[in-house]
Parts: structure tokens; sequence; C-alpha cells
């Protein structure tokens, strides 16, 4: 028996990690037109970002149902003594909500916790990949849950739009509307407070804005763990996590922006997730 973790597809966390830490994904939905995708499941991360630049129409995003969350929790619940459920801000996806319910509609007797981590991306999945460890390593479920709380304050994310336009189709752009503009080369950055888009800066190149994610890491404390994630630019992401290594004493994961996010943050999209000790 053990504590088993659930996250969703906007984690991000790259599937071989998820395997390795027994952390169960539940899929995000894609819509192209009259067609709907299983975040990584129906559809890999390149396809989407293909079919995102040549699709007329813009793609749309659904949450899991609450039965997707049932059938996981029941299927789980049968050799764990507890399930934490831990997922993107609830102010931007109904995935939180989805997951409430479903609490709600099992009976099986197996305590289950749901947390909205006011993060997405692998804001959201570094907390998941530590409280995974945490549970492998604590039988106390109430304990368990405690720790994994507490890390949502240590949990920071600034990320480099090449353009807000997707966002802003989405309507999950917030108050990051104040860096709409269509000035040539401007390079927004947003940052994620209490689940909300926040503009951070602008940058008047992508070079520029690059330096300023690897700032934000000077300034971030002690680092526990960092991830680096993009959505269409491997090589920058790779260049920037080398980068960090002396910084942070340690390797950042290196995590593409999945079909779920990638609806909002469009090609170009890079990231920097940060645990901080404190």
């Amino acid at each position: 028996m053990a504590i088993k973790i659930v996250t969703d597809s906007t984690s991000d966390i790259p599937h071989a990690l998820a395997e390795k830490y027994g952390i169960t994904v539940v899929p995000v939905y894609v819509q192209f037109g009259n067609k709907t995708y299983r975040d990584r499941i129906d559809i890999t991360e390149s396809e989407f970002y293909e079919r995102l630049l040549h699709f007329p129409v813009h793609p749309t995003t659904s949450q899991p149902s609450p039965q997707d969350f049932v059938d996981v929790y029941k299927n789980l619940s049968e050799d764990a003594d507890g399930i934490i459920s831990i997922h993107i801000a609830g102010k931007l996806s109904g995935t939180y909500n989805s997951a409430i319910c479903a609490k709600d509609m099992v009976t099986s007797g197996c305590p289950i916790e749901v947390i909205d981590t006011n993060s997405l991306s692998m804001g959201l999945g570094l907390i998941v990949l530590k409280a995974a460890q945490i549970a492998a390593s604590c039988n106390d479920f109430q304990q368990t849950i405690r720790q994994v709380k507490q890390l949502i304050e240590r949990t920071h994310i600034l990320i480099v739009f090449d353009t807000l336009k997707y966002l802003a189709m989405g309507g999950r752009i917030g108050k990051g509307k104040a860096l709409l503009g269509n000035v040539l080369n401007i390079k927004p950055l947003l940052t994620l407070k209490d689940g909300e888009f926040l503009p951070a800066a602008k940058a008047r190149s992508r070079e520029k804005a690059i330096d300023i994610l690897y700032s934000y890491a000077e300034k971030a404390g002690t680092i526990d763990d960092i991830s680096v994630i993009y959505s269409t630019t491997l090589g920058e992401a790779e260049a920037l996590a080398q980068r960090l290594e002396p910084l942070c004493g340690k390797k950042a994961t290196i995590a593409r922006v999945g079909p779920a996010l990638g609806v909002h943050a469009g090609p170009g999209a890079l990231a920097l997730a940060i645990l901080t000790t404190e």
C-alpha cells in the first residue's frame, strides 16, 4: 500500500519521469474543429504544433470530465492508502473542479485530497515530482499533504511568449493584457501570481528575454529544483539549461509545452520553473 499521486497533462512532466515516480497523468482534451484529442495520447506535441500553424480555426481545450477522474481514483484506490491529486490553477482551468467533483463521487473509502497549485506547466510539474518523492518516503497521508501544500509558495514560473495572441485568443491572458501590442520584436514575459497571469517584463529581443530568464534564476535564492520548458525551440531550451547548470549546481529538467497549454502559449514560448528551498 502507498500514497498515490495524480496530476493532469498541463503539468508537462516528461513521460519518463512520470513513469519513474509512479505518477498518474490525466489528459486534458484538445479540439481542432470537430475532432477531439487526448493530450499526448491521441496527438503528439510535434503533431499539435504543426497543426496549430496550419489549421484554419484556432483549437480549443476542455478539462477532463469528473468521470475521467473517478475512473482513475477508483483504479488507484484498490491498492492505495490515499490519493493526492495535484492540478493546474483553478482560475485557469476547470480541471481542479472536475477533480473535486470526482472526489465526492468516489465511495471506495480511500482518502482523496485535491490540491490547486495556482500554477501550470512545470511550475505544477515540479510540485508533483517532489510530491511523489515525499509520498514515497512518508507513510502519513496528512503529513504528506501538509508538505506538498508548502511547496506551492516555493514555486515560481516566468514565461517568454513569442506573441501573446494565442493567450488572448484562449481568453487566459488576464492582467497580462497590459503587454499586448504589435511593437516589432518586443517579447513579453509573464509570471503567475495566485493563479493569474501578471506582466513581468518586456524584452527588445529574444536574446534579452532569455537573459531575463537567467537573471530570474540568479535572484531566486537557493534552488531545490528547476526546469526549462519550451514549445518549439528545443535548442534554446538546451542552451539555457546548460547555462543554468553552474548557477544551480544541477541539471535543469527540460520539458515541452504539450498541446493542452500549447493552445495558449503558441510556438516560440520558453519558460523557467523554479522550486526554491524556502
